[in-house]
């Protein structure tokens, strides 16, 4: 085998080695990224004038509540926090 052969096998191998380990980060952190994410939930009757997520029958979007702690519209919070707040419900009131 030549010495120019030697060095393209050689080459070849570690730039394969260098794709696979890319590769493999790179499906390390989008699972991590996954994991990183909280389970959310609807926590109704806590929100601010204006600040809630999305629609409670009254109004279309977000941020179009019209006064605070209104029982029907709701702030998305991480999953079992909204029963340790003072007036929150997971359920639409």
């Amino acid at each position: 085998m030549s010495a120019t052969s030697l060095k393209t096998i050689t080459l070849s191998a570690m730039f394969g080695a260098a794709a696979m380990a890319v590769a493999s980060t790179a499906a390390f952190a989008a699972d991590t990224k996954a994991m990183d994410k909280p389970a959310m939930e609807h926590c109704y009757g806590v929100a601010k004038a204006g600040k809630n997520d999305c629609a409670n029958g009254v109004h279309s979007c977000a941020g179009q509540a019209t006064k605070d702690m209104d029982k029907a519209s709701f702030v998305s919070i991480p999953a079992g926090v909204c029963g340790k707040l003072a007036g929150g419900s997971t359920t639409k009131m």
